[in-house]
This record gives structure tokens, C-alpha cells and sequence, in this order.
């Protein structure tokens, strides 16, 4: 694929820099009431559903949640495979008026982003990796966006290389694109039926070379606390109120596993969300653990800790709802170690030295893996996801892209 190689930097650059600028964050409390949640997320949809047409892609589903699927046709027998993307970028840090800042050559000193702002090599080592090379950072104000918009970039970039080439032997490849992944709620309404894949890789991991197979057990709870409201002048033996009741509530959380107390294999609970008046409150918790018997417990654990705070608030009433949002994908694809095994041809194609990682998160391809599609996911090259920090060196993107167009031809072998 090193033929591929300028082209390569020149595409994926340029579609990069173009997406970051499109106004895409989601909105974690719509989430729960629509898809997509927020409109905005259509405008880079659309611009990719275009660019689709554009480099010749006629197969191509869009529908009104925000859900975008392309086919190309293979030209030769191989198992459908496919690479999907998710268009939104998290409400962490602000993601309107993204300004990238191109920096040409990197010397390898402390990048200054504003005058408040700096992103520090001896902190951020992997900045030592591209010396002379070109590295994308934000302004300061906003993320980047690179989660996941390098990804977004880097298979639309492969996709017009395949369009445009004779030489590159593939399957039929779909080409997905989501919204809503930063919200945890962007496979909801997933048209599963629509793929015809064997297999899905996600581009949506971070540093170069980074594997991960194996995430966590997810599991979002909202919790609804019921008070008694009279006037306080009166309130002494009879008002019950429900904020009091939330924060008392979130106070039981174990601070010892909390993300903040917590790494490696660690899971935790995270409250998320907290509002409400003296009548009603409601607290948005996430749950999350590598171990099936111990998000069990956890989610146990709420119902008990919603039994105390009734018992220390007489006549108040906590209603808790849990659902489950994604699974370990680790088990699935130890059961289809053809999807594992290809990846890791495709790097080692690339000259790109693997780094398995567990995800303590998840993304689209834990929910598509549990829906029977099994989906590891692979680097996009970005760092500092979610913050005004953010970073992404194009070389990393070049790789990335050449593992895809490295998969392509594998999976016809």
C-alpha cells in the first residue's frame, strides 16, 4: 500500500480538516427521547452521503435517525466486511467553531494553543513519534473532534482510494456511519437488518496502533425521587424533599469506584446527571465493570442504596430504572478469531505495531458485536479525546488508513 501513501495524506488532511468544522456534538439528556439528538449531526451526514455519490457509490441507505450506510460493490468473491464511524463529538468539551491549527514539521517543543493553554511533549510523549511530521491540535476554545472524525475521515478516504483503483481486490465493503455514540445511545435504533457483513472493524480507537477487543459491561440507570412539598414555614415533620433525597442518593456511590478512583480492569459507578425541585429529582447513573457477575452487583447495589435513602426520607419514593446499553465484545470474537487474526495481518502490512488495549468504554462496535456482527475496533491516531487538548498527527491517520485498505484484500485471501 506505500504507493498509496501520498494520496493518502493528501485525502484523509483534507476531508479531516473539513469535518472538524461541522457542528456535530450530541446532547446526552435528548439522547434518551430521540435520534439523532441534535439536528446538527445531519449536516455532516449529509455532506458524507454526498461525497458518497460523488466518488461513485450508488447502494447507499439513509434514513431520518441519523443512520447512513454505503455499499461497494466487490469485484471479486469475497465476505461482505464492514467499517463504520460515528459522526457526533462529545458535549465534554465545547465543539462549535472548531478551529484547527496545522502545525508543519513539528520541532518536538511544547505547542501553545492560547496564552492559558499548552500541550507539553515531556507530558504527551507520543508527540516525540513526529518529529518533522504534521500535527493537528485545536485552538484552545474546543475539542478537536478527532472522536470520531478521524475515523469518519480516514474511511471515506479509503473508500474513494477503492472507488478510483483497479488494483485493490475486495468484498462487498458497507461503509457505516452513526449518530449519537458519545451518548451512549447511538445504536438504539440500528437498521441491523440492513448490513450484509460477516464482520466490522470500528475506527474509533486513539494512539497509533492501538487493538482493543475487549470492553466493558454497560449498564445506564435513571433514578426518580419523589418528595412531599408543603411551605417551609411549615415544612418541620412533613416536607420531604427530593433534591435532598438525589444528592443524599448520590453520596452512597463508593468514592473508591468512581472513573476518577480507577484504571486498568477497575470498573466503577459515574453519576452523570443531577436535577430537580423539592418535588421531584432524578439523578442519570452509568455502571460499568469488565465482569458479568460484577455489574450484576452493582446494579444490586442501586436498588439497595435506593431502599436506604427511602428509610432515611419517610414517605419520599425512589423509582429506579436500569437498562442495559452494550456487552463485553471480548467472548464474541474469541469466537470468530478470523475477524482478530486479519486485523493484525493488516498491521503488520502497514508496519504498524499493534498495542492491545482493553477499552474502558465502548463504542458502536460493542452494541453491533452483541447484535451478531462481531466489531473490534482500531486507532485513528488521536489523542486527549473530549478536550480542549485534543491532538492527531497525520502520519497516524495515513496508517490507519492503510489498515483499512490492507483489510479490504485480506479478507479475499
Amino acid at each position: 500500500m506505500n504507493r498509496f501513501d501520498k494520496v493518502i495524506e493528501e485525502l484523509v488532511l483534507e476531508r479531516f480538516l473539513r469535518y472538524v468544522k461541522i457542528w456535530t456534538t450530541s446532547d446526552r439528556i435528548l439522547a434518551r427521547e430521540k435520534t439523532p439528538s441534535t439536528e446538527r449531526q445531519f449536516d455532516l451526514l449529509n455532506t458524507l452521503e454526498k461525497e458518497m455519490r460523488e466518488i461513485g457509490i450508488s447502494d447507499i441507505f439513509y434514513n431520518e435517525k441519523g443512520y447512513l450506510i454505503g455499499r461497494i460493490p466487490g469485484n471479486t468473491k469475497a465476505e461482505t466486511i464492514g467499517f463504520m464511524a460515528h459522526v457526533d463529538t462529545a458535549s465534554d468539551a465545547p465543539g462549535k467553531d472548531v478551529k484547527p491549527q496545522v502545525h508543519k514539521n513539528y520541532d518536538g517543543s511544547v505547542i501553545e494553543l492560547n496564552k492559558s493553554l499548552m500541550i507539553d511533549p515531556d507530558e504527551d510523549t507520543d508527540l516525540s513519534l513526529y518529529l518533522g511530521k504534521t500535527v493537528i491540535t485545536t485552538d484552545g476554545t474546543t475539542l478537536l473532534g478527532a472522536d470520531d472524525k478521524a475515523g469518519v475521515a480516514e474511511i471515506m478516504t479509503a473508500a474513494s482510494i477503492i472507488m478510483s483503483s483497479d488494483e485493490i481486490k475486495h468484498g462487498d465493503i458497507e461503509l457505516i456511519f452513526t449518530p449519537d455514540e458519545e451518548t451512549g445511545c447511538g445504536m438504539d435504533n440500528f437498521p441491523k437488518e440492513i448490513l450484509h457483513a460477516r464482520a466490522c472493524y470500528t475506527m474509533d480507537g486513539g494512539r497509533e496502533g492501538e487493538l482493543e477487543d475487549e470492553c466493558y459491561y454497560a449498564y445506564g440507570a435513571d433514578l426518580l425521587f419523589e418528595g412531599i412539598v408543603i411551605h417551609p414555614g411549615s415544612a418541620r415533620g412533613k416536607l420531604v424533599n427530593a433534591v435532598t433525597m438525589a444528592s443524599s442518593y448520590v453520596s452512597m456511590l463508593p468514592r473508591n469506584e468512581s472513573p476518577e478512583a480507577t484504571d486498568g480492569r477497575y470498573g466503577n459507578f459515574w453519576a452523570q446527571n443531577i436535577s430537580g425541585t423539592l418535588e421531584r429529582a432524578s439523578v442519570h447513573i452509568l455502571l460499568r465493570s469488565f465482569d458479568a457477575d460484577d455489574i450484576q452487583r452493582r446494579v444490586k447495589a442501586l436498588h439497595s442504596f435506593a431502599a436506604a435513602v427511602e428509610a432515611a426520607f419517610p414517605g419520599g419514593k425512589v423509582y429506579v430504572e436500569v437498562k442495559k446499553q452494550y456487552v463485553n465484545m471480548k467472548e464474541k470474537l474469541d469466537q470468530n478469531p478470523r475477524v482478530m487474526a486479519n486485523v493484525e495481518k493488516a498491521f503488520e502490512r502497514a508496519a504498524v505495531e499493534p498495542h492491545k488495549v482493553i477499552i474502558r468504554g465502548g463504542t458502536d462496535g460493542s452494541r453491533l458485536t452483541e447484535m451478531g456482527i462481531p466489531t473490534p475496533n482500531i486507532f485513528t491516531g488521536g489523542h486527549n479525546f473530549h478536550s480542549r487538548k485534543e491532538w492527531i498527527a497525520v502520519p497516524a491517520m495515513v496508517k490507519a488508513t492503510k489498515v483499512i485498505l490492507n483489510l479490504v484484500e485480506i479478507w479475499t485471501e
